[in-house]
């Protein structure tokens, strides 16, 4: 008889237990280990997905990525894996099983990571109640929600990694994401400048050959919880006196209501780019991700049975 492999959440308590000895675990051996602690089947460690990558691997890198990101797990290096105080609760209190509400409760925890509790209140604030008798979505309805739900994750996942890496990282990272948005034009030129004497500038590009057209970027490393002030774009504002009348300020961060208020109410043209534009652009323009699959949606060519 078949037996049906874990869903993805199924596999978290079993990811955590594997780890408790306290040892760091590199990524290919927690899915063999996990695999035995589930005791699972030739027949369910072979099932494979429409892309040929093994179901179970997919699953048990789905919970990896979850616990890593609510803190219940850290990574020391690369694809290493270790079990935190947070994660070691998390079972103690969920022995069971874990379930994706146990993850969002861990928002109310002061030692959870920034980035996952501003995930958990993007979330909560976007969050529409459905009727009980709301209609199922459509399976095209289902690979948009999937889509989001995997760029949403990957967004948080890049919010990490920008604060992983130092200030220059981010300030490179910051002038490749406008010259893959078109700034910069094929002619055009793009540089971090100097970290000292700066004047607040972060980077600048040029739109033409010989300069006359400039964007000048100040780029912030915040947690995705802490506010950029009206007294940092003041500052940005009088960096730029007397070399353009506008530029970009991109954080990790979000802007307070004070320094919104006040970009709308001067004359400068300054661009504010908070976390969640920033990784949103990032996806889009293909700035630190690279494309994993590629889905063929079909459907009956009409004109073909005319």
């Amino acid at each position: 008889m078949n037996v049906d492999l874990p869903k993805w959440h199924e596999f978290m308590a079993p990811i955590l237990r594997v780890l408790l000895d306290g040892t760091t675990r590199p990524r290919r051996e927690i899915y063999e280990l996990v695999a035995d602690e589930t005791k699972l089947t030739a027949e369910q460690r072979a099932e494979v997905l429409a892309g040929g990558d093994l179901k179970y691997v997919n699953r048990i890198g789905w919970a990896l990525s979850y616990l890593s990101r609510c803190g219940a797990l850290e990574r020391p290096a690369r694809a290493q894996y270790a079990v935190t105080d947070i994660g070691k609760k998390l079972l103690a209190d969920n022995p069971d099983g874990i379930a994706e509400k146990d993850l969002r409760a861990l928002a109310g925890d002061p030692n959870a990571p920034h980035t996952w509790l501003a995930l958990r209140a993007r979330e909560e604030a976007a969050k529409v109640e459905e009727d009980e008798g709301e209609p199922e979505l459509d399976p095209t309805e289902q690979i948009q929600t999937g889509i989001a739900r995997i760029h949403e994750d990957v967004a948080a996942d890049l919010l990490t990694r920008l604060h992983e890496n130092d200030p220059s990282f981010f300030e490179r990272t910051v002038v490749k994401l406008l010259v893959a948005m078109g700034y910069g034009g094929t002619t055009g030129s793009a540089s971090v400048t100097s970290q000292s004497n700066d004047g607040g500038i972060d980077g600048i590009i040029d739109q033409d050959t010989l300069g006359l057209n400039r964007i000048y970027i100040q780029a912030k490393r915040y947690a995705p919880d802490l506010a950029v002030g009206r007294p940092d774009i003041q500052s940005f504002v009088g960096a730029l006196s007397g070399k353009a009348d506008g530029g970009v300020f991109i954080t990790t961060g979000r802007f307070s209501k004070g320094a919104i208020e006040y970009v709308r109410s001067i004359p400068a043209r300054i661009i504010l780019i908070d976390g969640s534009l920033l990784t949103d652009l990032m996806i889009k323009f293909g700035v630190g991700v690279e494309v994993s699959k590629t889905v063929k949606v079909v459907k009956v060519d009409e004109d073909f049975f005319e």
